[in-house]
């Protein structure tokens, strides 16, 4: 194998591009045991071999935590004890937005067990993204998240919050079409964000958006950062491997600092992530979220799923030279 394409990531990504944890736990405890996995750029299909090797931090992306439950004392007896969960749990239920996530009051509950199980510190809620329609309105968002944030004081520490981008992406605007889903304007994306730090005063939330230009500091909500470095040092600073990739130093007055983030460049610019390996793919996740800007069509998700669960063991998420 030519040596530019192996990778040897320190923290592992999974995953922005389509939801492991929810689908393909099998196979990303599998590729844990075998140490590797192969991923393949969407853009040039350029194969990587990504070795585990190094792996000090796991950081989980999902709208489904549920069947990474029973897998979590495999994966730690294996040696991977640093990890933390993103989990995305909105209510789109009556605008069919989420067709096939689990009814909301069972992700609370799966949410809830997750947290009992490692700790609130190291599970975050993401409601992601905010969209407006007719019926959707600030008012009707800002009551879901309060009815699912009721459920979730003490079981999370942070909510992290974006404002969709539509226009953006053509696949998403493909997707959405026939709805009359919309983007927030610079006003009501203010108005929102004034409404929920009243909303949060209630619940006691940590607040922060993800990848978003719009500074709302002055309402004290922070920009988050994902695969995040302060929060790692917070919870793993006892790990001296992750702690030295990451720049972090201990000095008995002032405590762990990080002298420089190692910023991932090759996420968008107002994205607060530091350097990881996300090893998705594309047009893999059957959620088929309607807002989704990685999935290009229903039935090419569909088919790569099932080519995938014919060939579970194999390096690659799917088994082919060919993902678009």
């Amino acid at each position: 194998m030519e040596k530019q394409n192996r990778l040897t990531p320190v923290i592992l990504s999974a995953s922005r591009s389509t939801d492991i944890p929810a689908f393909y736990s099998n196979w990303f405890m599998e590729r844990l045991k075998a140490g590797f996995c192969t991923w393949i750029n969407p853009f040039n299909q350029e194969r990587f071999h990504v070795s585990f090797e190094k792996v000090r931090m796991i950081v989980f992306w999902t709208k489904n935590p549920k069947p990474m439950l029973n897998k979590l004392d495999e994966m730690e007896a294996l040696g991977y004890k640093n990890y933390y969960f993103q989990v995305t749990l909105n209510d789109y239920v009556q605008e069919k937005l989420e067709p096939n996530v689990p009814p909301v009051e069972e992700r609370i509950k799966t949410l809830q067990e997750l947290s009992k199980r490692i700790g609130a510190e190291r599970v975050i809620w993401r409601f992601d993204p905010l969209i407006l329609s007719h019926d959707l309105t600030i008012e009707t968002l800002l009551e879901r998240i309060e009815k699912i944030g009721t459920s979730l004081k003490g079981v999370v520490e942070k909510l992290v919050f974006s404002f969709a981008d539509i226009q953006t992406y053509r696949k998403v605007v493909r997707n959405l079409s026939g709805t009359d889903c919309r983007e927030f304007t610079l006003e009501e994306k203010q108005r929102f964000a004034s409404q929920l730090v009243k909303c949060n005063q209630t619940l006691g939330f940590q607040l922060a958006t993800c990848a978003e230009n719009l500074d709302l500091e002055a309402y004290g909500i922070a920009h988050n950062k994902c695969i995040d470095d302060d929060l790692m040092v917070r919870l793993f600073h006892d790990d001296p491997i992750l702690m030295d990739f990451l720049g972090a130093e201990y000095d008995m007055l002032d405590g762990w600092t990080i002298a420089k983030s190692k910023k991932d460049k090759g996420q968008r610019k107002a994205c607060g992530c530091v350097m990881s390996k996300d090893i998705g793919m594309y047009n893999t996740c059957p959620h088929l979220c309607r807002y989704c800007y990685a999935n290009a069509s229903n039935e090419v998700v569909l088919a790569n799923f099932e080519r995938h669960k014919n060939a579970v063991c194999e390096s690659c998420l799917i088994p082919s030279s060919k993902i678009r």
